[in-house]
C-alpha cells in the first residue's frame, strides 16, 4: 500500500498553485493556505523560505516520496558530472512510478505508485513491483495483460488533461512504453514551474 503523510490537495493550497493541474484540486475555488490563518496577508519570503518552498513542490510532485528517498535522491545527482538540477530532474523522471504516470497508464503519481505496488507493470518483460525502480534509456514499460481493463487504467487513458512527452514512445495498443531518453528540464511537462536549482541551493547551503 502506499503511503501518504499529508492530504493530497493540502500542498496545492500551501504552495498556491494547482501542481498536478488537476481540475480537482481546490486551489480553483480557494486561493489561500489551508487552516484558520490561510487567509493571512503573505509576508515577504526569505531566500531559504523560497529554497524550502520549491523542494516541497518537486518532492510533493512526485506523490509519495520521503524526505530521505528524495535527498538520497538529490546526492546521486550531486554525484554526476553535469549539471546537478538537470540531473535530479533526471533521475526524477527516470523512476518506474513516474514512467508509469507520463505514459498515462494512471491518473495521478499517487495512483502509479500503487499501480506498480501491486505487481501491474512489466519492465522489458518482467514484473517490477518496485516504484523506485530506475528506468534506463531503451526499457519498455509496459501494463500486465490481465491490468489493461481496470477502471484505472482506461480513466487516465481517456484523459484529455495531459500529453505524452517526446522522452518516452507509447504503444497505447499494447500499453506499453519505451523510455527513450532521461530528459531535460524544459522537456518535463510540469503543470507549474519548478525550479531545481533552488532545490540545489537548499541541500547545498
Amino acid at each position: 500500500m502506499s503511503k501518504r503523510h499529508s492530504a493530497k490537495y493540502k500542498i496545492d493550497r500551501r504552495m498556491g498553485e494547482n501542481i498536478w493541474g488537476r481540475p480537482k484540486s481546490p486551489i480553483n475555488q480557494r486561493q489561500y493556505g489551508p487552516g484558520q490563518h490561510g487567509q493571512r496577508r503573505k509576508s515577504k519570503v526569505s531566500d531559504f523560505g523560497l529554497q524550502l518552498r520549491a523542494k516541497q513542490k518537486l518532492k510533493g510532485y512526485y506523490g509519495n516520496l520521503t524526505e530521505k528517498q528524495f535527498r538520497r535522491t538529490y546526492d546521486e545527482a550531486a554525484r554526476r558530472k553535469g549539471n546537478t538540477s538537470e540531473n535530479l530532474i533526471a533521475l526524477l523522471e527516470s523512476r518506474l512510478d513516474a514512467v508509469v504516470y507520463r505514459s498515462k497508464f494512471t491518473p495521478t503519481p499517487f495512483a502509479a505508485r500503487q499501480f506498480v505496488n501491486h505487481g501491474h507493470v512489466l519492465v522489458n518483460g518482467k514484473r517490477v513491483n518496485i516504484a523506485s525502480f530506475r528506468v534506463k534509456p531503451g526499457d519498455v514499460v509496459q501494463v500486465r495483460e490481465r491490468s489493461r481493463n481496470m477502471a484505472l487504467v482506461l480513466e487516465a487513458l481517456q484523459s484529455a488533461e495531459r500529453e505524452t512527452p517526446d522522452y518516452l514512445e507509447v504503444d497505447a495498443k499494447h500499453l506499453a512504453s519505451k523510455f527513450v531518453r532521461a530528459p531535460d528540464l524544459a522537456e518535463v511537462p510540469y503543470p507549474v514551474k519548478m525550479e531545481p536549482n533552488l532545490v540545489v541551493e537548499f541541500y547545498a547551503s
